[in-house]
């Protein structure tokens, strides 16, 4: 069994020893505190068919909490909408909100494991970034994971996912996610 005090997530090591002293030099910055860092990391997945059998998102939330490795919320609409025959506080998808060792574990996965494993993987887009530091994406399939087994998912589910950092410019947030490996097209 894994001693939990003493496990610090390969890319948090990284990080610590590689990644900060290369954006401190690459930037410039006058003290270690100026320099930009994973604030979190945010999955969500959208159930549309959730309209017609809300069990289905109960089984999003149960994979989305084998791929988080936490627990993950069942997110309601806020409003009800005729046209979509939502009701309110009806369920529609499920969203996991990840910090500290586990935002670091799952950002592994994900650049390592998850996204070479994309059919027709060519990379992620240079230009996803909002203009103020934070990076969103979505992936097609949820079942790249592998947590995820192929034989019990009865659908295949996309998800967005967003990591937040606390770079004040979207070259410096580029930047840092370039030194963990992110692999941009652009």
């Amino acid at each position: 069994m894994l001693d939990q005090a003493a496990y610090t997530p390969r890319l948090k090591a990284v990080f610590k020893d590689t990644i900060r002293p290369a954006m401190k030099e690459e930037f410039s910055y006058k003290n270690d505190m100026m320099i930009p860092r994973l604030d979190k990391i945010v999955l969500n997945m959208g159930v549309g068919e959730a309209v017609k059998d809300t069990k289905k998102v109960k089984q999003a939330a149960e994979e989305l909490s084998l791929i988080a490795g936490q627990k993950a919320v069942i997110t309601k609409a806020k409003n009800s909408i005729a046209g979509f025959r939502v009701r309110e506080d009806m369920p529609l998808g499920c969203k996991v909100t990840l910090r500290g060792d586990r935002m670091y574990d799952f950002l592994d996965r994900l650049i390592n494991v998850a996204l070479p494993r994309v059919r027709d993987f060519r990379g992620v887009k240079g230009s996803s970034f909002d203009g103020n530091g934070n990076f969103a994406m979505g992936l097609k399939e949820h079942i790249v994971f592998p947590e995820i087994n192929f034989d019990k998912v009865d659908e295949v589910l996309g998800m967005d996912i967003i990591i937040c950092t606390n770079a004040k410019t979207d070259a410096e947030a580029k930047a840092l996610l370039k030194h963990f490996n992110m692999p941009f097209t652009s």
